[in-house]
């Protein structure tokens, strides 16, 4: 009844100002706030499949619960994509403060880290407040100690304190050339509790045991060794799967007079382990899913083609590689492509590719993103997601929906990464903006690659 009263609406209601269709859009916007589908999908992926590490049991059920999701939501031309790379498996893991003052230690060891020999490294540390300090220092510096990061993370909405952090979880190859035998990093994380934060580590060159520990530990860490030498046992067993078989899964909704014209689109649905990878990124594959979904319900479709990518190899990498590679011969037919990866808290700003931005056929989206209290930024986006970075580099246009990222990084990579912390209301928010937005452009005859006059 809803979208037969959208067709009824958008013949008697004319929007002069503009030649896309507002109306159309403004009713997703208000049907996609009161919409269950988003939330139905996400605490379906977290409690039937759970967290989804590449390589693994879970990864596996992620794919067929993929299959099963974009046929029940109304999908065409549903593809896995295949592709191979060698996996990390974590096993037992454990930490202690042996002397002067024993005391365990909250850790999680880290993506591509080099386990512990079977009895462990047992040795004193050498705690650095950041991680410029490590570089800074000489080579062989720490030689036979276990290097110690402690580097606190910014609190910012856009996220980019951890653009900043970052590099500090990749310190091991660093270490190990200033004679580390392990690597400690306080967690890059905005929490101040004790739950560690995972990750990939590992830049180029030499390679050490690696792990995160929990905020207050890296604290705790820093207090013991400002008083003496401190010895920590550390423990770490992982092990290298090699070439996995890894997929993309995609589904469509048909253009209604471009088809062959597309908006690639999606999320990430491989996870770190710990969780159940509700923020990080089942809420990234819920949201652009259920806003295609309900763009996909309309009595007609916009004039091109949406594609959905559950990209699978994301916190590993290898996804954005497999897709482009897969995909090079259409290229010149993705007339645009965007990722939801930041949670599922509300989006507060929207960036345009610049011959959207400066299309009069646009110049009404400010005032229908506006009660989303969503800012429709002046400035071209320069990333979009690290599943389209492909996609980008080949010279694809991108669109860049920005999360709220606030608390985002409280529970990123964590055991906290469950349906809990999810808020409906703004995961909704999300899918309002998505889907009034994607409509809007994959009805658009304007090419995103022009530059404006």
């Amino acid at each position: 009844m809803f979208w037969k009263a959208v067709l009824l609406s958008a013949v008697v209601a004319a929007v002069p100002s503009y030649s896309a269709d507002f109306k159309t859009a403004a009713d997703l916007r208000d049907h996609a706030l009161t919409d269950n589908t988003a939330w139905t999908t996400l605490e379906s992926l977290t409690t039937e499949v759970g967290g989804r590490p590449i390589g693994s049991p879970a990864y596996d059920r992620a794919k067929e619960w993929a299959l099963n999701t974009l046929t029940k939501l109304g999908f065409t031309d549903i593809k896995v994509e295949t592709f191979e790379k060698d996996t990390w498996q974590r096993g037992a893991e454990s930490a202690e403060v042996v002397a002067p003052y024993p005391h365990p230690l909250t850790i999680i060891g880290l993506g591509n880290s080099q386990p512990t020999p079977r009895k462990g490294i047992e040795a004193d540390i050498v705690v650095l407040k950041s991680y410029a300090e490590l570089l800074a220092a000489p080579l062989g510096a720490f030689k036979g100690k276990i290097v110690v990061v402690n580097q606190p993370m910014t609190r910012t909405q856009d996220g980019s304190g951890y653009g900043a952090a970052v590099p500090a979880r990749n310190g091991n190859a660093e270490a190990a050339k200033r004679g580390a035998v392990a690597y400690l990093v306080r967690s890059i994380s905005t929490s101040e509790n004790r739950t560690p934060h995972t990750g990939a580590t590992g830049g180029p060159g030499l390679h050490i045991p690696t792990a995160a520990l929990g905020v207050p530990d890296a604290d705790l860490l820093e207090h013991m060794a400002a008083r003496g030498p401190v010895c920590v046992k550390l423990n770490l067993a992982s092990a290298i799967k090699p070439k996995s078989t890894l997929w993309n899964i995609s589904g469509e909704i048909k253009g209604s007079e471009k088809p062959d014209e597309v908006l690639v689109i999606g999320g990430h649905l491989d996870s770190w382990d710990p969780g159940t990878g509700a923020i990080d990124d089942g809420a990234g594959v819920s949201i652009t899913a259920a806003a295609a979904h309900l763009i996909g319900q309309l009595p007609k479709h916009p004039k091109r083609t949406i594609r959905v990518v559950f990209w699978g190899s994301e916190e590993n990498g290898g996804s954005s590689e497999a897709y482009l590679a897969a995909h090079k011969s259409e290229l010149d037919k993705i007339v645009l492509a965007g990722e939801s990866d930041l949670g599922a808290d509300n989006i507060f700003k929207l960036e345009l590719p610049p011959a959207a931005s400066a299309s009069p056929d646009f110049a009404g989206l400010p005032t229908l993103l506006a009660p989303l209290k969503v800012i429709v930024a002046p400035t071209a986006p320069t990333h979009a997601g690290s599943d389209v970075e492909g996609l980008q580099g080949a010279g694809v246009p991108v669109v860049a929906f920005h999360n709220d990222a606030t608390r985002y990084f409280d529970y990123h990579h964590t055991a906290d990464d469950t349906l809990a912390i999810v808020d409906p209301a703004q995961l909704n928010q999300n899918v309002a903006v998505w889907a009034s937005t994607l409509y809007l452009l994959a009805d658009s005859d304007i090419d995103f690659r022009a530059k404006p006059k």
